[in-house]
């Protein structure tokens, strides 16, 4: 792995998303040292047609038989090189956008799409091909961020509480409080991470996120999700229904912990109407992601949320409700708030996370730690590619 150098200051970097609800790419550039410094530039979205999402959900069912991580079976290795080639594309419109050339980015931090993630075997497969990025945009690439972890006892997930600490060290002090401070992101799944006092970190999966809203809402009404929880806000919630999600025996595991998408599936179609489902999920989803500060030390004061699953208001107006009942009678209530209201980007705040753990790859600054994956040891990790024409990272 090359390396920047322990003394150069921040560099350019871009990072890319494609999350679990598999919905686009999530663009974003900061400048960073990949340590506490962190200027936060421009972001955006690329978002996939339907017909292409449709291929990506196909391919988690083909993904099922991997033994191998550099396995591709069936139409896997079509669709990395398509996925690929899409990232590319984003890069480059988004570069003519803000009229900056290859020359100007230091490196690319490229997540992939994860289609498997089963790390009790050893085993987490993202679709990327970081060489062909390299060659599409002319800059560096760092990919395959999370073997690495796996490879030492990890659950190579999550890795963006290395980021989140250091968004907690430039948050203002009146913000931030004397409590821990908590990220909660509302993706496909959703996880958490706890900056602590003194900058520890716990981070987990909580459960699911959107992901089950999502596949309710587009088997019953045809549509990829529910905007603005418009649909589950003319429903209730189905208490059977939730204790049955809740009851799971993935909610009282101690972390380190995370999940595939497919740990939890929607609910038979005869078992809700399609207004109560999706608010049930919703609830489902808010009430796992409280139950979480059970596990942790000391519950946050600050819960900042961010993700897709932010706008949803059941959801939110959930996780509101909850925040306003002290846990004990000795607690002080907590705060909910969305990650603009901190001065964040909640749509780009993953996007940004892949940037700046590039930095840190290229460093080989740690970037998961046995408090955030379970790995054995503080590690780094990643892969760089080099395009043909760069073959060392600007200074």
């Amino acid at each position: 792995m090359a390396r920047t150098g322990d003394d150069q200051g921040p560099v350019a970097a871009i990072g890319l998303m494609s999350g679990t609800s598999m919905d686009g790419i999530d663009i974003a550039l900061m400048r960073t040292d990949g340590e506490r410094v962190v200027e936060r530039g421009p972001a955006g979205t690329s978002p996939y047609e339907p017909a292409f999402r449709r291929r990506l959900a196909a391919a988690l069912e083909t993904a099922k038989t991997i033994e191998r991580r550099e396995q591709r079976p069936g139409e896997l290795a079509d669709i990395e090189r398509e996925l690929t080639r899409r990232h590319g594309a984003a890069v480059n419109a988004f570069l003519d956008e803000h009229k900056l050339g290859p020359a100007e980015i230091a490196v690319i931090g490229f997540h992939g799409q994860t289609v498997l993630h089963r790390p009790e075997r050893g085993l987490t497969v993202q679709l990327g091909d970081g060489p062909l990025l390299a060659g599409m945009t002319g800059i560096p690439v760092v990919h395959d961020l999370r073997a690495d972890d796996i490879a030492h006892g990890g659950q190579g997930a999550p890795l963006v509480p290395a980021y989140h600490r250091a968004l907690v060290a430039n948050l203002p002090a009146a913000l931030r409080g004397s409590r821990p401070v908590a990220f909660v992101n509302i993706g496909g799944i959703a996880n958490i991470t706890c900056v602590g006092r003194r900058g520890e970190l716990v981070a987990f999966d909580t459960g699911p996120g959107n992901a089950l809203i999502d596949q309710w809402v587009a088997a019953h009404a045809g549509i990829p999700f529910d905007a603005g929880g418009a649909i589950a806000a003319e429903g209730a919630v189905l208490p059977a229904l939730a204790a049955r999600y809740l009851g799971h025996e993935y909610f009282r595991r101690r972390p380190p912990k995370s999940l595939d998408r497919d740990d939890f599936v929607p609910p038979a179609a005869h078992e809700a109407s399609l207004e109560d489902g999706a608010r049930t999920l919703a609830h489902v989803t808010a009430a796992a992601i409280w139950r979480a500060g059970d596990l942790l030390a000391e519950r946050p004061g600050l819960w900042i949320v961010c993700g897709g699953g932010r706008h949803n208001r059941a959801i939110m107006d959930d996780l509101a409700a909850l925040a306003a009942r002290p846990a004990g009678k000795d607690d002080p209530p907590c705060e909910v708030v969305m990650a603009e209201a901190a001065g964040f980007d909640g749509d780009a705040m993953e996007a940004e996370a892949w940037a700046y753990l590039a930095v840190r790859s290229l460093k080989r600054l740690d970037i998961s730690w046995p408090g955030t994956t379970g790995v054995v040891r503080p590690m780094s990790g990643g892969r760089l590619a080099l395009p043909p024409a760069r073959r060392a990272i600007p200074a």
